[in-house]
């Protein structure tokens, strides 16, 4: 009579057969382009894909790779079902269309790369509803238009790369609904900020605009921007800077303007309302000198350094405003001129200012003799006049 063992060892074996057959005739779902590495990692690399084979994808992937196929359209919950996914790339494809809520249904998606496409535009919620993504990055397309609430809820983003994209035009509320993103990269060449371009961009670490070409800065430009850490505007021509330029901007830790063509600075208005601690500016070209009456800046701190301004006869105005920060040896040593020709690149500390009393002495006289002129033609126009209906009407 068999003993208690060995009928213990034949279950024993009987449950490993059963267990080997039945792992057997389970298998992994996979497309038959793709490598399934594991039941989390899937890589659909250059396999001819026409679309997302998502029936065939196991719910359980966590790092899926679609790059280099000829899918066009990302359709509306185009990966419904795969919770699990984490990494997500679709580089090299031919993506012309993302539709809205393309990504719904991924709450672990952290990582989003779609580069290298004919994409054109970022079309409204087409990001909608990540909430816990971190990074989208979507540099090397052929973007032109991000679209407004694009990003709607995409309320723990990290990152946003846009560059390498030839985008000339942000749209109002393109960005609003993201909070505290750390990194948020523009390519350069952008011509337009519509008004309430960044209205409901919140807390964002570090946000650099460059290489542009606007025509102006006004009210609307940077309006809604809220708890920025460092803000830099480089490398650009910004036109005509009005007064209200940042009307609406608040906490703000660095504003940089570095290495701009600035036309005309129409004033400033920063009170400490907008609780802006360093305002840089540094290396810009300034081509007139603003008036020191229409500049207002309260900062916890002033860098002005390396700037070119006009070393003309309004310079005095200049050096009696809020740009000098309480010391005119040190602003005259740090900047330099940008006219007349023989004073172009040399510091505005070797200018000679004797000669600037004089001919701000020949501009007064001569705005004085204009202005007589002017007076003494309007007089005689009247007079013409008065003549005139005096002849047809007596």
């Amino acid at each position: 009579m068999p003993s208690k063992e060995c009928y213990a060892t034949s279950i024993f074996i009987i449950l490993c057969l059963l267990v080997d057959i039945g792992l057997s005739d389970v298998e992994i779902l996979c497309p038959s382009e793709c490598i399934c590495l594991s039941q989390t990692q899937v890589l659909c690399n250059s396999g001819g894909l026409r679309s997302i084979p998502l029936t065939l994808l196991p719910v359980t992937v966590e790092h899926l790779s679609l790059t280099r196929n000829n899918f066009s359209v990302i359709k509306s919950d185009a990966f419904a079902g795969l919770k699990h996914l984490r990494k997500l790339h679709l580089d090299g494809n031919n993506i012309s269309t993302i539709k809205p809520f393309a990504f719904r249904g991924l709450p672990r998606l952290k990582e989003l790369s779609i580069q290298q496409t004919p994409l054109t535009t970022v079309p409204r919620f087409s990001f909608a509803g990540l909430q816990n993504i971190s990074s989208i990055i979507l540099s090397h397309n052929k973007i032109v238009q991000v679209e407004s609430y694009a990003f709607a809820g995409t309320t723990n983003l990290k990152t946003i790369v846009l560059t390498n994209n030839p985008i000339i035009k942000l749209e109002s509320n393109a960005f609003s609904g993201l909070i505290s993103v750390e990194r948020l990269c523009f390519p350069s060449g952008i011509r337009i900020i519509e008004p309430d371009a960044f209205s409901g961009l919140d807390t964002v670490e570090h946000l650099k605009l460059s290489f542009m070409d606007l025509p102006g800065v006004d009210a609307s430009t940077f309006r809604g921007l809220i708890n920025i850490g460092v803000f830099s505007i480089q490398e650009s021509d910004l036109g005509i800077i009005e007064s209200e330029a940042f009307e609406g901007v608040t906490n703000i830790k660095v504003l940089n303007f570095i290495n701009n063509k600035i036309d005309s600075i129409l004033g400033m208005n920063i009170s400490q309302d907008h609780n802006i601690g360093t305002l840089k500016l540094y290396g810009n070209h300034i081509l007139e000198i603003p008036r020191s009456e229409t500049l207002n800046i309260v900062v916890h701190k002033l860098i002005i350094k390396s700037n070119h301004f006009p070393c003309n006869c309004q310079v005095k105005n200049l050096l009696e405003g809020p740009l000098v920060n309480g010391s005119i040896s040190e602003f005259l040593s740090e900047n330099y001129c940008i006219s007349p020709l023989d004073m172009n690149g040399r510091l505005m500390s070797y200018l000679d200012f004797d000669s600037i009393i004089k001919c701000q002495e020949d501009v007064t006289k001569e705005s004085l003799e204009t202005a007589r002129d002017t007076a003494g033609g309007l007089l005689r126009e009247l007079s013409c006049y008065i003549l005139f209906l005096l002849y047809f009407y007596l």
